[in-house]
């Protein structure tokens, strides 16, 4: 198992830290090398890409956007904005879905968003929750987010409850959403169940559980569901020149060739077939990003 390099796509289960989620697999795995690649909140469920292996290296360049699916209670107003939180104030709701809609895209685009003090982001070495639990305020920066779509998929008039989807860039948080929602309305708002639905190229439907990694594992068929650096990052590939592999292997620069990627484009390095790297096209050399041979996994 100590060799094994991928990413696993882990559902994370409701009342799990995603720290606790990656204890999991390195258990799972013989204590092989493990970090996500973004945390998902403990009341939160969904995808939660692991990297194993060598691919902790790469966890920052695993892009794309990412995809929720929250609940939304009209009414509310918590300290943690989200319904296990304590309740700060309660307003009657005269928002219908139509009402409920409109408010939710305002949110659409490119917008400023501060980060909840209940959130993983660190200020002077503290994470803000563990701030919040001690009873502490700290001064956040807003941080730009985009979010291309918001959908109401439920509301109900009765409750005064709804579901929504949304597609959003990373380090969006839907309880700040559900947050500000209310405060356009008038009448404010918390966040309710939260999944995560999508995170980049990982979906919820080609998700695993713990158990399921499990029986992967003891039946020898890990690697049926560990996705490789190269699928999932997609870079072009680009032969190291026979000059030059040796230097490459040392964590070196390499000559471009004649058919190479445009300037400023991330590329793989490949000596004798295999990656050797991450690569970037400066001017004629392609220079290191990140080296994934020549080191421990």
């Amino acid at each position: 198992m100590s060799r094994l390099s991928g990413i696993l796509n882990i559902n994370k289960e409701k009342g799990y830290t995603s720290s606790d989620a990656v204890s999991v697999v390195r258990k799972a795995l013989g204590y092989v090398k493990a970090g996500h690649t973004g945390t998902l909140d403990p009341e939160a469920e969904g995808v939660l890409p692991v990297c194993v292996g060598k691919a902790t290296k790469i966890a920052d360049y695993i892009g794309g956007g990412k995809q929720y699916r929250a609940g939304i209670k009209l009414g509310i107003i918590t300290d943690t904005d989200d319904l296990t939180g304590r309740i700060l104030e309660e307003r009657p709701v005269n928002a219908d879905r139509n009402a409920l809609e409109s408010a939710a895209r305002q949110f659409m685009g490119k917008s400023m968003q501060t980060p909840p003090m209940y959130s993983a982001v660190k200020i002077g070495g503290k994470k803000l929750y563990e701030l919040a639990r001690a009873g502490k305020t700290a001064d956040r920066v807003p941080r730009e987010i985009n979010i291309p779509q918001i959908r109401i998929m439920e509301y109900d008039p009765e409750t005064h409850t709804a579901v929504m989807e949304v597609a959003c860039s990373k380090g969006t948080y839907i309880r700040s959403l559900c947050s500000d929602i209310g405060r356009v309305l008038g009448c404010g708002a918390c966040m309710g169940a939260l999944t995560r639905t999508r995170s980049g190229p990982f979906t919820l439907d080609g998700s695993i559980t713990p158990d399921i990694l499990r029986e992967y594992i003891t039946a020898g068929r890990i690697h049926e569901i560990l996705y490789t650096i190269e699928e999932v990052l997609k870079y072009k590939t680009v032969a190291v020149p026979a000059r030059d592999e040796k230097r490459v292997i040392n964590g070196g620069s390499f000559h471009i060739s004649d058919e190479d990627a445009q300037d400023g484009s991330l590329v793989f390095a490949a000596v004798n077939g295999i990656t050797a790297g991450i690569y970037v096209r400066d001017g004629d050399w392609y220079k290191p990003r990140v080296m994934l041979i020549g080191e421990p996994e």
